[in-house]
């Protein structure tokens, strides 16, 4: 048996949302107003952005070849176009299981909301999913494989069940109000809408003071997002009493999604970030590329 293997998943049709659905907001490093419009779209049309505020409309899919490496995000780039601080739009998609989606913004950088996926979600939620008359592509993971580095490490490993099952380990001292947690979720829909989708992104005082040094998220206010201070979030409250790793596993949701298909498996992160969640779905692909012949689903 393949090591690793692309099939067509008999469990689930392709999928997409049954009309537009729109988000307006700010985004958090360039401060600038920006509309983030969803609309339906064909089988094996996949996640792909488009530029609305360029004259050629450049269309950029949410694929792991199109990522460019930024500090603290993820970006895709195609040519001389970008988009910025697409994962938790990604990952409202891919939760929610919305296979194709033509997403149309109006700058370069997404909306950052509340710093969760949530309003995303509702939105895709608000106009409703309809399922497509073609099956969803699928990896299974055969065998485990492990990427690191100094601090960090991610492997993806075989699961039994047939499932995804995302794991996460987050370790900011014990002296940090942010503390130790983990977490261990068997992906759905239900599960990503209700426990995943609302955290937030969150930094440490010390983290927010430096970007706004550079004149970064100038519009961005405490309760807009978790700014943690020595006694906890400050101007806010959490959600979630584990919110920050569960917005790791929301990253991961996002990072993983640019495989183009479903990735069927046990994931487990320690410390781990989006660099190191997009390598694993490079060396993903690029497995499968070497040992057999099949379609590539991104």
């Amino acid at each position: 048996m393949d090591d690793w293997q692309l099939r067509m998943d008999l469990t689930r049709n392709q999928r997409t949302i049954a009309g537009p659905a729109a988000v307006e907001g700010i985004g958090y490093w360039t401060g600038e107003d920006v509309r983030v419009e969803f609309l339906p779209a064909a089988v094996d049309t996949g996640i792909v952005f488009i530029r609305a505020d360029l004259s050629d409309l450049p269309e950029i899919p949410a694929s792991i070849a199109y990522r460019t490496e930024t500090p603290l995000r993820t970006t895709l780039r195609r040519g001389n176009a970008g988009v910025d601080m697409v994962e938790h739009v990604v990952a409202a998609l891919a939760g929610m299981q919305v296979d194709n989606c033509r997403v149309v913004v109006d700058r370069p950088e997404m909306p950052g909301c509340d710093g969760s996926a949530l309003p995303f979600v509702e939105a895709i939620l608000g106009v409703g999913i309809i399922e497509q008359d073609a099956p969803r592509e699928q990896f299974i993971v055969r065998h485990t494989i492990r990427l690191s580095d100094e601090t960090s490490w991610i492997e993806a490993r075989p699961c039994p069940s047939g499932r995804t099952i995302l794991q996460y380990e987050m370790d900011y001292g014990e002296d940090s109000p942010i503390g130790r947690q983990s977490i261990e979720v068997s992906l759905s829909t239900d599960i990503f809408h209700s426990g995943i989708a609302p955290s937030r992104t969150f930094l440490r005082q010390a983290e927010a003071e430096a970007l706004r040094a550079q004149g970064l998220g100038a519009r961005a206010s405490y309760g807009d997002l978790l700014v943690f201070g020595p006694d906890g979030p400050i101007g806010n409250r959490l959600r979630f009493d584990d919110e920050c790793v569960r917005h790791k596993l929301l990253d991961m949701v996002g990072d993983l999604a640019l495989a183009g298909c479903d990735l069927v498996g046990r994931f487990v992160a320690h410390r781990s970030g989006h660099r190191l969640n997009a390598e694993l779905v490079r060396t993903i692909l690029n497995q499968n590329e070497h040992q057999q012949p099949l379609r590539r689903c991104a």
